[in-house]
């Protein structure tokens, strides 16, 4: 999607976008980070925090009442006010009937030129989390969680089939000719590497279209476990890409390439410490 500067506009279009998406076959439906409004973290700005909301909220009541209407189950990405003075990246998980199975908090939070995110967002406090569905088990990660393979694999070992990623990731318009292509591979490869690695479908929608000095850069893909990419979306185009994930290749990669049989987690301890200084456990 394209957003404009209306969040009753953005929230009409995801609802439509997810009736049609049914109508196209879909079971289980992901937005786009942030989908209610352009992406508010180009600039540390106090009045951006009145387009949160909380959870249930306006714009979640209008999901969960889609999921419902059309029988899916939706992923959809909230600016969460928890309290005053206390806010969340969020992504609710909504189940074919309308029901509220759960919540993600994004657990890490990047702080770039112009993803000054840290200034807006709290660390999720709720660990790495699936929810089980109509359609399979559904683990969520955001954006910027899906750089680091420590999320997916704590996702994948909630016993998530599919693993999505709401994204809202694009170039700045000044670097584009310079970096472009490189970034754009490499983020596309990060994750099809996670699907690879914990045998699981990896969904990532990201946002598209101009809003102040960020082309955002579409690309949504779908890959399944073996990292093949089932599907891609244009990098300027508004998009639903429908897929059909066969849940079964999942065992079959799993045994094929037993990862998880041969993780020795006797060995892990040091990646619960920021860095190994001079190679010490």
């Amino acid at each position: 999607m394209t957003c404009s500067t209306v969040k009753e506009e953005n929230v009409a279009k995801a609802v439509a976008r997810i009736e049609e998406a049914a109508k196209l076959g879909a079971n289980v439906v992901c937005l786009q980070e942030l989908f209610a409004g352009q992406y508010p973290c180009q600039e540390e700005d106090h009045l951006k925090f009145q387009e949160a909301e909380p959870i249930p909220g306006p714009t979640s009541e209008a999901i969960q009442a889609a999921a419902a209407k059309w029988g899916v189950v939706v992923v959809a990405s909230l600016f969460e006010k928890r309290a005053e003075g206390l806010y969340h990246n969020t992504a609710a998980v909504y189940d074919a009937d309308g029901t509220q199975l759960g919540i993600y908090r994004k657990m890490h939070i990047p702080d770039d030129p112009h993803y000054y995110e840290k200034f807006y967002f709290t660390p999720g406090d709720l660990g790495f989390r699936s929810f089980q569905t109509k359609f399979g088990r559904v683990g969520v990660c955001i954006c910027w969680d899906q750089w680091f393979p420590e999320a997916a694999r704590l996702t994948a070992l909630t016993g998530a089939q599919m693993l999505f990623y709401p994204t809202a990731i694009g170039w700045l318009v000044d670097e584009k000719d310079e970096y472009g292509p490189a970034q754009v591979s490499a983020w596309e490869t990060m994750m099809r590497s996670h699907a690879i690695a914990n045998g699981v479908f990896v969904c990532a929608p990201n946002r598209v279209g101009l809003e102040g000095t960020i082309e955002f850069w579409g690309h949504s893909f779908v890959s399944d476990p073996n990292g093949n990419l089932l599907k891609v979306g244009s990098h300027d185009q508004e998009e639903i890409l429908v897929v059909e994930c066969n849940l079964a290749q999942i065992d079959f990669a799993r045994t094929h390439w037993p990862f998880l049989r041969d993780r020795r987690i006797d060995a892990y301890a040091g990646l619960t410490k920021r860095y190994l200084d001079e190679g010490a456990l």
